[in-house]
């Protein structure tokens, strides 16, 4: 048998390779292994080793080959920090080169290197660059300063490049000055970032006008430059504020859809100033074709453009009055983008488009996806809440879903009658029996409590409430602690209003929740409702059947203050998370000023609350101790030692300044565990037991958050004597 017994020759590798044809005689080769070694770098492979090699091929006349090598140096500066010094020679000589596209070239590169070495050496082409004759030099120039002000803040201000900015704002070039805008606002944040006091680029009117004339004339990205500008320039009167708003409206024709929002978002600004009613409704009646159109952008851009609309309309609810069919859902769009349109839609929803939007939400209703489905039966609930004309044929459509009988539409339409319910109270009362005949569809906890509330709600108008009621007590501890919460007060609504029918339910569920129940919540509702009972049927029922105000949608989802910051951050990612960039973006650049006017203001809004709450404290503990809790062979009242020992103990618990609640708390009402006894204050007569006394390991319990009570007994409910019967029914016979 026979076998190679020579050493085979090691594989050199495709670096090895690459590195051989880069240094290689020929031109063409060099240049087809620059390109090779661009294209291994773009998919990730690691070709830093060839640093050397590619430093080489710098000094060439073939343009396209010199911007391949300086984007293989942009992109391993920072690995090869010793070896890029060697570029330095080549770059200086190339911003001296007789092509513009070459000189700038070198410059845009050096800045970009961001490597120590290279910024020294920076400066001097950089100046003789600002002062180019070609503007494709000095604008891209301009924005190389910004670079280094972000590495060397000082080096700008040595050699007065910031100066030379300024001044190039009245460059002749519209590019130029569009780029000159955005390295100084660039440079402003910054400073503003980094808590620097001086303004170091204020725009005043002569600015202003130089804005507005190369505003017309630059590219897209520069018209966005300039505009958010503009947007920062305080106008020195309402005349100024009209002359800005009109030089700005032709940008809303502009095809890019950054442009149209940095336009609106201008004149949003300044529309602030102008008084005049009329000539604010023209230019918001100009803002919706632009805003229309941007809904037949890509779903991407859609959804930015819907997040910019709904913020819009919370500020001038009738921008897009007329428009609610572009806002129709496609079946093309994805879910996120169709949720978008159910919030604008409703916002758009008026007594005049109902019935067009309630027959597409009635469409969607019929769509495969679940969540959809929901967020459109909620949005007809929003609808009916919004608009009280059409408040009936709502719920007509609600009804048609209902009889579809799917499982998750009956559930989502059972939610939103309840809300419905609140708004307008015993006005559909005759399709409560449709509701209930779906009691066996629900099987989610905000569809269950809902029925249940509806239930309590109206048990006086349902015969068989108690047997529905009872349903959901005999499977009580198996629910959610929501349901359990629904069941509980519902169930004492019925007792208050059908006594004679619910006493046995309303023992049980009391019972289960008090003994049995591991919600400190559940519990605690249980005891507060049992000691209402047991103490004052009256207080019970004013508690408990109190009359609710009706709910109502509100106009916007912010406050009015945060409402007007995020219009002044329209087209940015504030608006488009509705929340200031300060909260997601920590002390950045963007949005710095703001936050910290926020955080001043903050401080002040603390203090004060401070003050009011030493103040309110007070007030409370008055309140809270005035009582007759002192035995009754003492006079009536507190006495003074009492009173200068509890009230400033009730005051820390109502503050939160307490450093020892429990200490506090043996001061206001004494140790719980001495046998002194505390009478209680008169009370009409009750089917309900008193309450149990607390054992002191169960004082503990109800001190650490468990509960009142804690782990004490449950409340008895017993017949009442036939002697006491007579007068309970005349008591509850008064309310």
């Amino acid at each position: 048998m026979s076998g190679f017994t020579g050493r085979q020759a090691p594989r050199k590798g495709e670096n090895y390779e690459l590195s051989v044809d880069l240094n290689s005689e020929y031109r063409d080769k060099r240049k087809d292994a620059i390109k090779r070694v661009i294209a291994s770098m773009t998919v990730g492979k690691d070709v830093s080793g060839l640093f050397p090699d590619v430093l080489k091929n710098m000094q060439t006349e073939d343009l396209e080959q010199k911007k391949l090598v300086y984007l293989y140096l942009m992109n391993y500066a920072k690995t090869q920090p010793e070896l890029v010094i060697l570029a330095v020679n080549t770059f200086v000589k190339d911003a001296e080169d007789p092509n513009p596209l070459v000189r700038a070239l070198a410059i845009r590169t050096m800045g970009c290197l961001r490597a120590e070495k290279i910024i020294d050496y920076l400066c001097d082409p950089l100046q003789k660059c600002l002062r180019d004759d070609d503007p494709y030099v000095r604008k891209t120039a301009a924005l190389c300063v910004a670079k280094l002000y972000d590495l060397k803040p000082e080096l700008v201000m040595d050699n007065g490049f910031l100066e030379q900015l300024k001044d190039m704002v009245s460059d002749p070039n519209p590019m130029v000055v569009a780029n000159t805008i955005a390295a100084l606002s660039d440079i402003h944040f910054a400073s503003v970032a980094a808590g620097t006091d001086e303004a170091l680029f204020t725009i005043d009117s002569s600015t202003l006008q130089k804005l507005l004339i190369a505003l017309n004339e630059c590219s897209e990205w520069g018209r966005v430059a300039i505009l958010n500008a503009l947007a920062r320039y305080e106008a020195v009167d309402e005349r100024e504020s009209e002359h800005i708003c009109e030089r700005v409206v032709p940008q809303f024709q502009h095809a890019n859809g950054s442009v149209v929002l940095a336009a609106i978002k201008a004149i949003m600004i300044h529309m602030r100033g102008v008084s005049g009613e009329q000539f604010r409704r023209t230019l918001v009646r100009k803002m919706a074709p632009p805003l229309v159109t941007l809904l037949s952008s890509p779903p991407e851009v859609q959804w930015v453009a819907l997040r910019n609309i709904n913020l819009l309309l919370q500020k001038e609810p009738g921008v897009l009055s007329n428009e609610m069919r572009v806002f129709f859902c496609k079946y093309n769009d994805p879910l996120y983008v169709k949720v978008e349109k159910l919030d604008i839609m409703v916002r758009l929803a008026n007594e005049h488009n109902i019935d067009p939007l309630l027959s597409e939400l009635k469409e969607y209703a019929s769509e495969v996806d679940v969540d959809f489905v929901r967020k459109s039966v909620k949005a007809i609930g929003q609808a009916a809440i919004k608009i009280e004309e059409g408040a009936e044929r709502c719920v007509n459509v609600l009804l048609d879903l209902i009889a579809t009988r799917v499982s998750y539409v009956v559930q989502e339409a059972v939610v939103v009658m309840k809300d419905i319910f609140r708004k307008y109270p015993s006005q559909y009362e005759g399709i409560i029996p449709t509701l209930c005949a779906n009691l066996d569809e629900l099987d989610e906890p905000e569809a269950k409590a809902s029925l249940i509330w509806i239930i309590g709600e109206y048990a006086n108008k349902i015969d068989n409430a108690d047997e529905l009621l009872g349903i959901f007590v005999d499977t009580f501890m198996e629910e959610s602690y929501p349901v359990q919460l629904q069941t509980l007060t519902s169930v004492v609504k019925l007792f208050l209003r059908k006594p004679e029918t619910s006493q046995g339910l309303v023992q049980k569920v009391l019972n289960t929740a008090t003994k049995d129940c591991d919600s400190p919540d559940v519990r605690d509702r249980a005891y507060i409702y049992w000691r209402l009972l047991s103490t004052d049927p009256g207080a019970a029922k004013a508690v408990i059947l109190a009359h609710r105000p009706p709910i109502s949608i509100p106009r916007t989802n912010v406050s009015p203050a945060l409402l007007e910051e995020l219009v002044s951050e329209m087209s940015t990612l504030a608006s488009v998370y509705h929340k200031p960039a300060g909260t997601f973006i920590g002390q950045g650049r963007i949005g710095a000023d703001s936050m910290q006017k926020r955080e001043d203001a903050s401080d002040d809004q603390f203090s004060a609350q401070k003050a009011f709450q030493t103040v309110a404290a007070g007030q409370q503990a008055e309140n809270l101790l005035d009582f007759d809790d002192v035995p009754s062979d003492q006079p009536s009242g507190l006495a003074a030692t009492q009173i200068s020992t509890r009230i400033p103990a009730a005051a820390n618990l109502i503050a939160g300044t307490s450093s020892n609640p429990l200490d506090d708390l043996v001061s206001i009402f004494g140790n719980l565990g001495a046998e002194q006894p505390i009478p209680n204050p008169a009370s009409p007569p009750n089917i309900f037991g008193s309450p149990p006394a607390m054992q002191p390991q169960q004082q503990q319990n109800a001190f650490s958050g468990l509960g009142l009570g804690g782990a004490a007994s449950p409340p008895q409910i017993t017949s009442p004597p036939p002697q006491q019967a007579q007068k309970e029914e005349d008591l509850l016979g008064l309310f």
